[in-house]
């Protein structure tokens, strides 16, 4: 498709219903357009009958709780994302990261502010976790490691503590993200949102017992890796998710996402397991209320 064609924006078409209902494990309503009851219902006309809302900063997570807490088809994760918590400390001056525009340098107890906002909110019944938390060496650089670090273990006490979920952002840090979780004891009940590594650190997530979650880049061409470790993983422990409105499956790269898009990828992640939708369809509805408490 051309660059300057406008029909590379157009939303996706509806794609064929699923039989058996499935969840969205992670998704972000708030950075879509339209309503909350649209995306709800458009997901929902195609058996996407239950979505799991993402908060990654303090206005995303309380908003997250609101919707969660008005929709019985949403549950809510509450957290600082991985980006977010260097940038509380050491400030972002260009205002490039987050919605909150150029921010002043915070220092830690800016830091330790922001995290008790998010304990707060974890305890509420329609928080079902806490994230998306991690690590990211992608987007932060050395500068910001040591206040990322500190806010992701700070999760992770947090989730213990109220008994929720731990969803995981993983960016070019699988290494150090298993290694905190060992060092701090992760929760009963962990999910790699996205989930980026090899079918080897899948056999590693599946000993510890986290789940995997995979979104639409399963589809890329170029993401023949988390192919292999979707093949390998057990079926018990795989979640499906969009992370709307981002990482939209083939054939649809680069338009925008949303949970009614779900199919696309189970459809993908069927053929890759080499069983049929509806199996799929089943195990992915179980394993993400089972997941997420819910």
């Amino acid at each position: 498709m051309p660059a300057n064609d406008p029909g590379k924006n157009a939303a996706p078409p509806l794609p064929e219903p699923l039989r058996v209902p499935v969840a969205d494990s992670h998704t972000h309503l708030d950075m879509q357009s339209g309503t909350v009851e649209e995306a709800l219902a458009k997901a929902a006309s195609v058996g996407v009958t239950t979505v799991v809302q993402v908060g990654c900063d303090l206005k995303g997570s309380r908003w997250a709780a609101e919707t969660a807490a008005a929709y019985d088809a949403v549950h809510a994760t509450v957290a600082l994302h991985p980006n977010e918590a260097p940038r509380i400390v050491l400030g972002d001056p260009e205002g490039g990261w987050s919605r909150q525009g150029a921010r002043e340098p915070g220092g830690d107890a800016a830091l330790d502010d922001a995290l008790a906002e998010i304990d707060r909110l974890a305890a509420l019944p329609q928080v079902k976790g806490v994230g998306e938390t991690g690590l990211d060496h992608f987007r932060t650089g050395e500068e910001g490691r040591q206040a990322q670090e500190r806010s992701f273990r700070a999760h992770i006490e947090i989730a213990k503590r109220h008994g929720k979920t731990l969803v995981i952002h993983d960016r070019d840090a699988h290494a150090d993200v298993l290694r905190v979780l060992k060092e701090e004891g992760a929760p009963e009940r962990t999910v790699f949102h996205c989930y980026s590594g090899d079918a080897e650190m899948a056999e590693i997530c599946a000993r510890a017992g986290y789940y995997m979650s995979f979104a639409g880049n399963v589809t890329f061409k170029n993401a023949q890796n988390l192919r292999d470790a979707l093949a390998v993983a057990p079926l018990e422990l795989v979640l499906v998710e969009t992370d709307a409105p981002f990482l939209t499956p083939a054939p649809y790269r680069g338009r925008p996402n949303a949970p009614y898009l779900v199919p696309v990828t189970v459809r993908a992640m069927a053929a890759v397991r080499g069983i049929d939708e509806d199996t799929l369809a089943t195990a992915l509805g179980a394993n993400t209320a089972r997941a997420f408490g819910y």
